[in-house]
C-alpha cells in the first residue's frame, strides 16, 4: 500500500487537541506520525498542503444515496463520489430505501454496491419496524450482526407509544444506538412549511414546532424509563434545544445533530414557492437558529450532519406543499461549516469536532481523529478558495440545493479513506 506524507498543513484535530503547522505520514492505511517526519519515512506520494487545511475525513450522520430503490435520483457510485469530494470519509445510510434495510440481505447489497464504487465506509442503520411500518419489531439482532450500526425508523410514524418503548427495551439490550426523527404527525400533519409569519402569508400548511418538541420530550420520558442509548437527529428549534440540554444535564444518554442548512437559512430566507427550500424539518424561525448555534456551541447539539437527499428534477417540479423535500447537500457541507466560524461563538476546531470527533463517538467508531494507529481517513481543504455551486462542479445527482449558482468559499482538495486516495481535486476539475 502506498505511503503518503502530507506536508506544511494547517493541521486541525480537535480529539488530540492539535492545531498548527507540520506533517501526516500515513502507511499502510493508518496514521504513523502526525506534526512530525519520522527520519526513516519514505513516502511514496507527497501532497503539499501549504496555506490549506488538514484535518480528519468528515463522518456524516444521514446521507441517503438512493440506492436501492431510487435510482433514477442517485446512486450509491454517484452520492458517494460526491462524498468524496466534500471530504466525507464515513457516512450513515438511513434505512428508508427501497427495500427497506429490514433484513441482512439488503445490507450486504448495500456492502456489495459500496465495494463496487470503491467508498466501503457506509454504515447502515437497519429500520426500527418491519418495512417502516410502525407496527412489528425488526429483527434487530440480526441487522446488527449483519452490520448495522443503529437502528431509526427515519422519517416514518410509530403507531403508538408502546411501540417505541418496546423499540427501545430491544434495542438497549442489544447495545444498539437507537437514532430518533422526532415528529408527532397529529401535529405536523401534511405541513410542507414552518408554523409562522412566512406560511401564513403564502398560504402554505404550516408544522408547529410543537410537532418536533412534543415527540422528543416522550422520547426522553422513555429513554429514562428503559435506558436506551438515544441519538435526535436533525432537531430544528429552540424547544428541542432547551428540552436536550435539560436532559444532558440530569445524566440522560443522549445526544443529538442538526442539519448544516438549519443552521444558516430560516423561514425569511425562503424564495416563494421555490422547492428547493422545502425541507423536512422545516426551515424555523430567526429565534430558533439563535438558539440552534448556540446549543451547538455550548455542547447541547453534539453534531451536524449534511442530511443530503438528492431528488430528480419531477420530484421538485409542481406546488410547493406537493414537491418533495430535502436538499442535495453534501458538497456544500465544508463552505457552510466555515461560514459558522464566522460566528464569535464556534471556532474552527469546535466545527470541525462537530463532524469528526463527535460523530465517531456517537457511533462508537475509531475514526474522527488523526491518531497514531488509526485509519487514514483525512481531509485537506483550502479554507479561501472560492467555487460556483453549478454543473461545473457538481458530483451528486441532485441538483436540488437553494445555493445552486452562488459563490462559496472553501473547497476540498484531497481525501483519503483508509489510506487510499479517493479524491483530488485538480483531477475532478
Amino acid at each position: 500500500m502506498t505511503t503518503i506524507l502530507i506536508r506544511n498543513g494547517r493541521i486541525i484535530d480537535p480529539a488530540n487537541q492539535v492545531d498548527g503547522i507540520g506533517s501526516i505520514c500515513i502507511a499502510e492505511g493508518k496514521i504513523v506520525a502526525v506534526m512530525r517526519e519520522p527520519v526513516d519515512f519514505q513516502a511514496d506520494l507527497v501532497i503539499d498542503a501549504t496555506d490549506q487545511c488538514v484535518c480528519p475525513g468528515f463522518i456524516d450522520l444521514s446521507a441517503r444515496l438512493r440506492e436501492p430503490g431510487h435510482s433514477h435520483k442517485g446512486s450509491i457510485l454517484t452520492e458517494t463520489r460526491a462524498a468524496a469530494s466534500a471530504g466525507v470519509t464515513s457516512l450513515c445510510l438511513p434505512p428508508d430505501t427501497k427495500p427497506t434495510i429490514d433484513t441482512p440481505a439488503v445490507v450486504e447489497f448495500i456492502k456489495d454496491k459500496a465495494e463496487k464504487a470503491d467508498y466501503t465506509q457506509i454504515y447502515t442503520i437497519g429500520a426500527l419496524t418491519q418495512r417502516l411500518a410502525g407496527t412489528e419489531l425488526s429483527a434487530m439482532f440480526a441487522l446488527k450482526q449483519a452490520g448495522c450500526i443503529a437502528v431509526s425508523n427515519a422519517s416514518e410514524p410509530l403507531a403508538n407509544l408502546l411501540i417505541l418503548r418496546r423499540a427501545m427495551e430491544y434495542a438497549g439490550s442489544h447495545n444498539l444506538l437507537l437514532m430518533y426523527r422526532a415528529n408527532e404527525p397529529s401535529l405536523s400533519g401534511k405541513g410542507c412549511a414552518h408554523e409562522g409569519a412566512v406560511a401564513s402569508r403564502f398560504g402554505l400548511p404550516g408544522i408547529p414546532e410543537a410537532a418536533e418538541s412534543i415527540a422528543l420530550a416522550q422520547c426522553l420520558e422513555l429513554a429514562e424509563l428503559t435506558g436506551c442509548r438515544v441519538h435526535f437527529s436533525q432537531v430544528s428549534c429552540k424547544q428541542s434545544v432547551i428540552k436536550i440540554q435539560q436532559a444532558k444535564k440530569y445524566g440522560l444518554n443522549i445526544t443529538a445533530d442538526i442539519a448544516i442548512h438549519q443552521l444558516h437559512l430560516t423561514e425569511n430566507d425562503m424564495i416563494p414557492f421555490d422547492s428547493a427550500y422545502h425541507v423536512i424539518p422545516p426551515l424555523r424561525s430567526d429565534i430558533d437558529l439563535k438558539y440552534l448555534r448556540e446549543g451547538l456551541a455550548n455542547g447541547t447539539l453534539d453534531a451536524i450532519s449534511s442530511d443530503h437527499q438528492p431528488h430528480d428534477l419531477d420530484a421538485k417540479l409542481g406546488a410547493f406543499p406537493e414537491t418533495e423535500p430535502g436538499v442535495a447537500a453534501l458538497e456544500t457541507l465544508l463552505p457552510l461549516l466555515l461560514a459558522l466560524t464566522e460566528d464569535p461563538g464556534i471556532n474552527l476546531s469546535q466545527a470541525i469536532a462537530a463532524l469528526t470527533q463527535n460523530p465517531a463517538a456517537i457511533l462508537g467508531l475509531e475514526a474522527g481523529a488523526l491518531t497514531p494507529g488509526f485509519p487514514a481517513d483525512v481531509c485537506v481543504f483550502d479554507p479561501q478558495a472560492s467555487w460556483k455551486v453549478d454543473e461545473k462542479n457538481w458530483k451528486s445527482a441532485g441538483r436540488n440545493t437553494p445555493y445552486w449558482g452562488r459563490t462559496l468559499r472553501g473547497r476540498v482538495t484531497h481525501t483519503l479513506q483508509a489510506g487510499r486516495l479517493i479524491y483530488t481535486l485538480s483531477e475532478s476539475a
